[in-house]
């Protein structure tokens, strides 16, 4: 294949890895509200589009993912988006630049780190690959959630607690409650999804990167 022609295919992908990212944030199949949080699906396209099409479809990818995240904490807010978008506010709980850095860098990362690992897995048979992608989507999974919860317990510590109703010295238990729960479910989720998607799509793709 040469290179315009692989470069046209990589843009068609992207931009269905992109769409899908869209159509999750304007339905309830993206962000799933359980309490006062959300959980997530658009994790899954992001690290599938890291597997597939390597670190920029990742990253591009996880970009579309950060930037749907302050949409929908903006025009659908809960009493913690603030922690996600510089633009809600609710009484003494403001959103700041540090919002936009935890709605988007760790989706960005996300991307990145799924290209990564799954590098090492790539060129390996079959079975290895899916293995690999299976464990890819987990610790993917694992890792956005950590950095994502930890960043908010370090720029948003107090008011994050106070707007969950919680002391502030029982803001690290309650997070990784929140770690263990909705984050290993996505995690496995993920895992379910995102194995058999990489053996039927990695094919096509195989010649883009």
């Amino acid at each position: 294949m040469n290179k315009s022609r692989r470069k046209t295919k990589f843009l068609v992908l992207l931009t269905m890895f992109c769409s899908i990212q869209v159509v999750l944030m304007l339905t309830p199949l993206g962000y799933i509200p359980i309490g006062p949080v959300r959980a997530t699906t658009m994790h899954i396209p992001v690290i599938l589009a890291g597997i597939l099409l390597g670190v920029k479809g990742g990253a591009i990818t996880g970009l579309v993912f950060g930037i749907s995240s302050v949409i929908t904490n903006t025009i659908m807010p809960t009493i913690t988006s603030f922690v996600f978008t510089p633009f809600y506010s609710l009484g003494d709980y403001h959103g700041n630049l540090m919002s936009l850095v935890i709605a988007i860098g760790p989706r960005v990362l996300l991307g990145v780190l799924a290209a990564f690992i799954y590098k090492w897995f790539k060129n390996k048979e079959l079975k290895v690959r899916l293995i690999g992608s299976g464990l890819t989507a987990l610790v993917c999974t694992m890792i956005h959630s950590i950095l994502v919860l930890g960043m908010i317990y370090l720029f948003f510590g107090p008011s994050y607690a106070q707007a969950k109703g919680v002391e502030a010295s029982a803001l690290f238990g309650l997070l990784l409650t929140i770690i263990t729960t909705n984050s290993i479910l996505e995690a496995v989720l993920a895992t379910v999804i995102i194995t058999p998607l990489t053996k039927v799509l990695e094919p096509i793709t195989k010649k883009v990167i």
